[in-house]
């Protein structure tokens, strides 16, 4: 495998592509439904990944009905997460030896994600990443959320590189979609979706971990 040409910039997803944090969402929002005495299951919590929260709501009212308290979801969701996270955190395999390897070959990188800039931000202190990233674009900085192509084009504007020549990370079919709609070399790294025929066309690669994302950027001559 190699890569048609080295990218000028890579973007990066937040969660459950430099975080392995779908897993807790997922955690989260089944025991919020618990608590509001409804059950969300593991198979409705995937087709919301990647999606952002004003789509999501959608969904939940359509599947649910009318009466479902999705917004009350939403408060209890967070609450759990927060809680939850504060001890589960953790970084996905490969993630500081890829921004090591991006530092070697001086390439700027950002973050292009459907989480809050708050959310970034602690993330990121967490696990002492603030300092690793150019740019961030975040819930609230685009007009239209993943999978249209908007964050990965502000993040690449604000990066100062044409969208063509970054490489854009994803887990998640809509983040997928999003980036390449944008026009990026796009690289998925499955979490909790795998690819399907659809995204795979739509791929550059799709690879198991961020090491082997590393070994491609470091062998582009």
């Amino acid at each position: 495998m190699e890569l048609p040409r080295r990218p000028a910039a890579v973007i990066f997803d937040l969660d459950g592509l430099l975080f392995d944090t779908e897993s807790l969402y997922q955690d989260a929002i089944m025991l919020a439904a618990g608590e509001l005495g409804h059950d969300i299951t593991p198979d409705i919590f995937r087709t919301m990944i990647g999606r952002p929260w004003a789509q999501t709501r959608v969904f939940l009212l359509q599947h649910y009905g009318n009466s479902f308290p999705v917004d009350e979801l939403l408060a209890t969701w967070h609450r759990h997460f927060a809680v939850i996270v504060e001890t589960r955190l953790a970084v996905k395999p490969g993630v500081v030896e890829l921004l090591d390897a991006l530092d070697t070959l001086g390439l700027p990188r950002g973050i292009a994600t459907s989480s809050s800039h708050k959310t970034v931000q602690h993330h990121l202190g967490t696990h002492d990443l603030g300092g690793r990233f150019h740019r961030i674009v975040a819930s609230g900085d685009y007009a239209a959320g993943k999978p249209a192509p908007d964050p990965y084009l502000l993040a690449a504007k604000q990066l100062g590189i044409e969208p063509g020549l970054c490489l854009a990370l994803e887990d998640s079919h809509n983040g997928v979609r999003s980036a390449a709609a944008a026009g990026m070399m796009t690289i998925m790294v499955p979490d909790l979706l795998e690819a399907t025929e659809e995204i795979r066309a739509l791929c550059t690669f799709v690879v198991r971990d961020l090491h082997m994302v590393r070994n491609l950027v470091l062998a582009v001559r």
